[in-house]
């Protein structure tokens, strides 16, 4: 299982439906391939609460570790990513909802004093609620309490959802209004990013080079690297490297192509290099991977 993406990295997962578009779900990592979900995005809110383990939780640029009991906001239209750490699984639960929920119409008042100040803030693509301020507490309840609600739907399911959401997005508020505005150049970085990487989904499996995805986005190599680095923090060809690894997974467990056969299908010219690199973020080599997976 991985999340299901179109060639623009977009989730194509209904959350919830138009009616009431939320969905609250209970989740763990090794229910994914790779004991990870790949980078997407989507235009909903994300909650998410540890409920065991721990997670590495990356969004946009930036890098969180989640603990059992703390919580992730995850902005609308943000790339993420969630990973093991030292293979160790993680559970979970995702509440994923449409603004709409809180602000009710286009440029409502709501939705122009409390909710556009927050979602179209590109300087603001998470929050970690790590316990570190008073008010993640009070955050970290309500998401609970939505997840009852969840769990009992009584007859007046919506009507309580909605009221644990307006209280959420107050402390938000609340709490965020000093967070400065991203820049146009930011939210074009942003999209530049996004093209980046759906362009290596679609071709992770053929050699790649930096003047074709450099091309791509429409700017030169250098800018190219620089750009991305400075936002995902890491290398170009290292993300490269390691998406193909994630990929190989699902060759590994879902078929019977040999070692090198993977290898080839996920762009890497030479099994032993890929047999090494797999090693190095696995743990473990391609062969004894498929054998622990598919036992």
């Amino acid at each position: 299982m991985q999340i299901k993406t179109n060639q623009f990295q977009k989730e194509v997962k209904e959350h919830g439906n138009y009616n009431f578009p939320l969905l609250v779900s209970k989740e763990r990592l090794s229910q994914y391939e790779s004991g990870s979900f790949l980078w997407h995005w989507h235009p909903e809110i994300e909650l998410t609460l540890i409920t065991k383990g721990k997670m590495i939780y990356k969004v946009n640029n930036s890098t969180f570790s989640l603990q059992e009991g703390q919580a992730l906001f995850g902005n609308s239209g943000t790339l993420h990513a969630g990973y093991m750490i030292n293979s160790q699984d993680c559970e979970y639960y995702s509440i994923t909802f449409e603004p709409k929920l809180i602000y009710g119409y286009d440029n409502s008042i709501v939705f122009i004093k409390y909710v556009k100040p927050i979602i179209q803030n590109i300087s603001l693509p998470a929050i970690h609620f790590d316990l570190s301020e008073n008010w993640h507490k009070n955050v970290i309840s309500l998401i609970q309490e939505i997840i009852e609600i969840e769990s009992n739907q009584k007859s007046t399911y919506e009507l309580d959802i909605i009221s644990k959401l307006d209280e959420y997005w107050k402390l938000l508020f609340l709490n965020t209004d000093k967070v400065p505005l991203g820049t146009p150049y930011d939210r074009n970085s942003y999209n530049r990013i996004r093209n980046i990487i759906s362009y290596i989904e679609e071709h992770y499996d053929s050699d790649l080079s930096l003047e074709d995805i450099a091309k791509s986005i429409h700017v030169c190599r250098s800018e190219c690297s620089k750009l991305f680095k400075r936002f995902m923090n890491i290398p170009l060809f290292e993300f490269i490297t390691q998406y193909r690894i994630e990929k190989s997974v699902e060759y590994l467990i879902n078929t019977n192509y040999s070692i090198i056969e993977i290898a080839s299908l996920t762009g890497f010219n030479d099994s032993n290099y890929f047999s090494k690199v797999f090693k190095k973020q696995k743990g473990c080599s391609p062969s004894q991977y498929r054998h622990i997976n598919c036992s």
